[in-house]
């Protein structure tokens, strides 16, 4: 066979396979290609419209530390994590909880803090009805009721009155600590003794 010949062959033969390539059906899958819809057929159904549920608790995390643990083979890095949890009606706790990821550390913490959630007993304001204290370890808290004056705390303590739902109240903190964990675990020891 001449080498003209030979050379014309392959050339047709790759312009029929790049023209199967390219000659593509249209897109939609069907004839005339159909859109995707909810009725149409071979499309997907459409989405009902609808509202996420919204949580029963709140959660906020008040601290976070990474734990670096010496083994032979090297170091090993764990997270810690503290959560306060309430429903802004009354039911707060604090939970902790350690994982080798951040996500599951906090799912942790958050059912912790759902295991030790405490009710309180609170005015038709939402406020407290008196003066209380608690000490935890170093960390010392004392509440006092505050008529008009909104939230008037800071630190861990703030997020736990918010998240608990408590109104026109004040707080002091007289440690020195500066651990948050223990400034809200010593809130709820004093919330707890409101009668």
């Amino acid at each position: 066979m001449p080498k003209e010949t030979k050379q014309h062959n392959t050339d047709r033969a790759r312009g029929g396979a790049a023209g199967a390539r390219n000659a593509r059906p249209p897109r939609g899958g069907g004839a005339g290609g159909q859109r995707r819809g909810g009725s149409q057929a071979g499309g997907r159904p459409r989405r009902a419209n609808f509202e996420r549920a919204k949580p029963e608790f709140d959660q906020k995390m008040i601290d976070i530390r990474r734990v670096t643990r010496v083994v032979s083979g090297g170091r090993r890095f764990n997270f810690s994590v503290a959560v306060v949890a309430g429903d802004r009606n009354g039911r707060v706790g604090v939970g902790t909880g350690k994982a080798g990821d951040t996500s599951l550390a906090i799912e942790k913490a958050f059912r912790s803090a759902k295991k030790n959630m405490i009710k309180l007993r609170l005015t038709k304001a939402m406020s407290i009805p008196h003066e209380t204290e608690a000490k935890l370890a170093s960390a010392r808290v004392m509440l006092m009721p505050a008529p008009g004056r909104g939230i008037v705390a800071g630190s861990s303590v703030r997020i736990v009155l918010d998240l608990a739902g408590v109104k026109d109240i004040g707080a002091k903190i007289f440690s020195r600590s500066k651990n948050k964990l223990n400034n809200a675990r010593a809130t709820i020891k004093a919330l707890e003794k409101l009668k």
